[in-house]
């Protein structure tokens, strides 16, 4: 048994507690959270603040070796094209890549990812890991001939990652033909599979679906991918494609770099359980933008935080995330952002019972947020884990 105070507490399921105790057993699971030490608990003092461990509810663990590689701000189109002629490194450069990019989101924090996997390449380090991992096995294929074929390979490969969790989902709405949409949805609606879509990351992706127009032709173009069934679909993206989705399960929509007022209002009219996930460091990094925050605050959504991968980002840390968002958009208290870098992911991931708050019962890990200007995340703001 061991107690840490800090300046301040942050339960995030209750107000922040100043001058705070939090009291953990020797399996780091909360015994007390107030302003008391208990009897036989050695207090260790700290500068700071003490909140629970951080949810990265969108990471490519298989994509760490391309850290480095990728150029940046060209667009995603241009991204894409990149990161797929990089992919061919050996089984073993791509397991070390992540089990090193596993032991960076540790250290920074982070108690458990929702990770995009195309292969099996990410299972090994995913076996060793101390975080908790749901994987989402991303299918894709915009051609309707190839629907079965492509469900029938994201079923296969969803079997090797058991029993580690793991759901089938589509890749994004450019593609995922309807037809492999239809198939995703009726497995959804007969099973238990959380989805995660990659959304609106560029305006290429709506001026597509509107006007079958921009730089998505030219990627299909050099993929060898004749898309001369595609009618233009005089709406954006998610407009088009929500109806394809489950009402079963709950779906995250991953960046959302232009999403607009429009898309958010035709959403609310949905009976579709979305949740947000901005992961802005990969905005920058790919589109030179970020997401309208403000857009999304308060229209009672749950909104998470996440990564992206090591080819769009330069390091695994939901802390750097939330200095992006706050800097940008100052309204955005600290309270808020680490309820979306905890709660709100566990809650999407399923595993708000153990982790996510500092309560009685539960062993979210603890981190210590330094560097703060009162409660403002500064440049110089840095998170060490406790536990």
């Amino acid at each position: 048994m061991k107690s840490f105070k800090a300046d301040y507490v942050f339960p995030v399921s209750a107000d922040p507690i100043k001058n705070g105790i939090v009291t953990v057993d020797d399996y780091g699971k909360i015994i007390s959270v107030s302003t008391h030490a208990l009897p036989d608990a050695p207090v260790e003092q700290l500068s700071g603040i003490i909140c629970p461990g951080f949810v990265n509810t969108h990471c490519h663990l298989e994509l760490s070796h391309l850290k480095n590689l990728t150029p940046r701000q060209t667009g995603l189109v241009e991204f894409i094209k990149s990161v797929q002629q990089l992919r061919g490194a050996s089984e073993d450069v791509v397991t070390q890549a992540a089990l090193a990019a596993d032991e960076e989101m540790y250290n920074n924090g982070i108690v458990a990812v929702g990770d995009i996997s195309n292969s099996i390449n990410s299972l090994e380090a995913k076996k060793q890991s101390k975080l908790y991992y749901h994987t989402f096995v991303e299918v894709f294929s915009f051609l309707p001939e190839r629907a079965e074929e492509a469900f029938e390979n994201a079923l296969e490969l969803q079997k090797q990652f058991k029993p580690l969790a793991a759901s089938i989902t589509p890749h994004a709405p450019y593609s995922v033909s309807k037809d492999l949409f239809r198939l995703i949805k009726n497995y959804s609606d007969a099973n238990e599979n959380l989805q995660s879509i990659h959304n609106q990351e560029c305006e290429d992706e709506n001026k597509f679906y509107r006007y079958k127009l921009g730089a998505f032709n030219d990627l299909y173009k050099t993929l060898g991918i004749d898309i001369s069934y595609f009618k233009p679909q005089a709406r954006n993206s998610i407009q088009s494609v929500l109806p394809l989705l489950s009402s079963r399960q709950n779906i995250l929509m991953v960046h959302n770099t232009c999403t607009n007022l429009k898309d958010i209002y035709f959403i609310k009219r949905f009976d579709r359980k979305i949740n947000w996930c901005f992961c802005p460091s990969a905005n920058l990094f790919i589109e030179g933008r970020l997401p309208k925050i403000d857009l999304f605050v308060d229209e009672g959504f749950n909104i998470t935080l996440g990564t992206d991968s090591l080819a769009s980002n330069d390091k695994l840390c939901i802390l750097s995330e939330m200095r992006i968002l706050q800097q940008r958009f100052p309204a955005l208290s600290t309270a808020m952002l680490l309820e979306w870098a905890t709660i709100n992911g566990a809650k999407f991931l399923g595993i708000d019972d153990e982790i996510g708050t500092l309560e009685v019962g539960k062993a979210p890990g603890l981190n210590l947020i330094t560097g703060l200007d009162g409660l403002k995340i500064t440049d110089s703001t840095e998170v060490r884990r406790l536990l």
